[in-house]
């Protein structure tokens, strides 16, 4: 299948759920099948290679080290194939046993969809489902890991489509995550995390970036924590159907119960890209103002919003050498009144690298302009005691509710990332001092004049100066007149 028809044909396991089940329900059911027929398929494709170099020795073929995974007996896509009662029962129990036999690498893999509910899903609606399945073989040979990683983040795509307000918690623009790996640059053995994951796609990106660079990328230690079950469960299958197994995500709150830790401290990461949730209004702030892991260095935020949370969560996650980080918000967090303190001592550590403004409907299913905060650690030496502002509010390509950044936009913004300095009407390199005369405010139009604000500029001029004309004009006539009155 060329990858068109392979979308089209996973789609079609969605469009057979229509009219059952909420649109926004779907992933649940669809990814775990998939992955299911992935592994099972998989596994006869090297069952079969094992069969072929051992001169037909069975036993040989089902040893452990011929696959990737273990599929026990009893749980292959091909029994529940032939149930025609109970099939949501007997599609959990394979999927427990498979996740049983591979607990380092399966466990809670297939989430916790509720198949055997009826009423939902009922025997015909699930044997249809496996029919659909079973009309083409999922192993590396009819479907490399490429072409189905591809359209498995289709699918992710079309579902965010069809999830309304919930999409934003598991699926990033994609065109932003490109531009936030190319910022961000991770390298060859590097590790790279996601305190807020979703469905992986900012992770696996840098993995694919550095692959198509042509650099080894099987050496990137991928790290990713997200608190939703279904949604961690998706970024691991991701990781699989892309042919990546060198990662660890972990199901868990972020703020509350930190997954990566070394030596009871937070662990260290090279590269940290994120899109947090934002303006979370539900989280543990009393346990924060005292938090085990230091990460309240800046203060604490306020309750209504824990935005600063997770970024100090992020800076304190960094390598004291070498950390970079790259997370995407609404505008807000630059300006906001309530985190000013904490975004002055930020500024005052000289952490911040580059603010970059992006255009409207770039968050999922909503208006709001986004912004990317771009920090370090160990800044280079021409950018310290710096701060480059962009203002790419225009280069955004709008389609209807949902907007995306178009290779030339993603060009342009990296190009002035990577040049470091003043570009009329789009970019301002501006020293701390600058920033923190302002109180730490970091609102782009503040720094970067653009276009439209000098077209504002000159028509208030020109309005200025028009009146100066005629009021001199006037006090020159009433001058003339009270020297013709003297004069006589």
């Amino acid at each position: 299948m060329n990858q068109q028809l392979l979308e089209k044909y996973l789609w079609g396991a969605a469009t057979a759920l229509r009219g059952t089940i909420d649109a926004g329900d779907y992933k649940q059911y669809i990814f775990p099948l998939l992955f299911f027929k992935r592994i099972c398929d998989v596994y006869d494709e090297e069952y079969e290679m094992a069969l072929a170099e051992s001169d037909n020795d069975l036993e040989y073929a089902s040893f452990a080290e011929n696959h990737h995974f273990q599929v026990p007996e009893g749980a292959h896509w091909k029994n529940v194939r032939e149930t025609t009662t109970n099939v949501g029962m007997a599609i959990q129990e394979a999927m427990r046993a498979i996740e049983k036999a591979n607990p380092e690498t399966l466990y809670g893999i297939f989430g916790d969809a509720s198949w055997t509910n009826k009423d939902r899903l009922s025997d015909e609606i699930l044997n249809n489902l496996i029919e659909h399945f079973s009309q083409h073989k999922l192993n590396t040979k009819n479907v490399p890991d490429d072409q189905l990683g591809n359209a498995y983040e289709y699918l992710i795509k079309e579902f965010a489509d069809d999830s309304g307000h919930t999409a934003a918690e598991f699926y990033t623009n994609r065109t932003v995550v490109k531009l936030m790996t190319m910022i961000m640059d991770p390298q060859p053995g590097e590790s790279v995390y996601d305190p807020t994951c979703g469905s992986g796609g900012l992770l696996l990106n840098c993995a694919l970036h550095l692959k198509e660079e042509g650099k080894e990328y099987r050496n990137l230690k991928l790290y990713g924590q997200e608190i939703n079950l279904l949604t961690s469960a998706m970024a691991r299958m991701n990781m699989f159907m892309h042919g990546i197994e060198e990662f660890s995500i972990v199901r868990g709150d972020t703020l509350s119960q930190p997954a990566f830790l070394e030596n009871d401290e937070l662990k260290k990461f090279n590269v940290i890209l994120a899109n947090p949730p934002y303006s979370i209004k539900q989280w543990d702030r009393k346990s924060f103002e005292n938090d085990p892991y230091g990460r309240n260095l800046w203060g604490t935020p306020p309750l209504g919003c824990a935005d600063y949370a997770f970024q100090q969560h992020m800076h304190k996650s960094l390598n004291e050498q070498n950390g970079r980080c790259i997370s995407l918000w609404p505008h807000g967090i630059l300006f906001r009144d309530a985190e000013a303190e904490m975004r002055r001592k930020m500024i005052e550590l000289d952490l911040v690298e580059c603010v970059i403004g992006l255009g409207p409907n770039l968050f999922y299913n909503s208006p709001m302009e986004a912004c990317l905060l771009i920090t370090k650690t160990n800044k280079e030496k021409y950018k310290r005691g710096k701060i480059l502002f962009i203002n790419a509010v225009d280069q955004v390509k709008q389609e209807k509710t949902m907007s995306f950044l178009e290779e030339k936009h993603i060009d342009m913004i990296f190009q002035a990332y990577i040049d470091f300095s003043d570009k009329q009407n789009f970019a301002a390199l501006m020293p701390l001092e600058d920033v923190l005369a302002n109180n730490g405010n970091m609102a782009i139009n503040l720094y970067v004049r653009t276009v439209q604000h000098l077209s504002e500029n000159e028509a208030v001029f020109s309005e200025v100066y028009e009146q100066w004309e005629q009021s001199s004009q006037a006090l020159k006539e009433s001058m003339n007149t009270l020297f013709e009155i003297l004069k006589n």
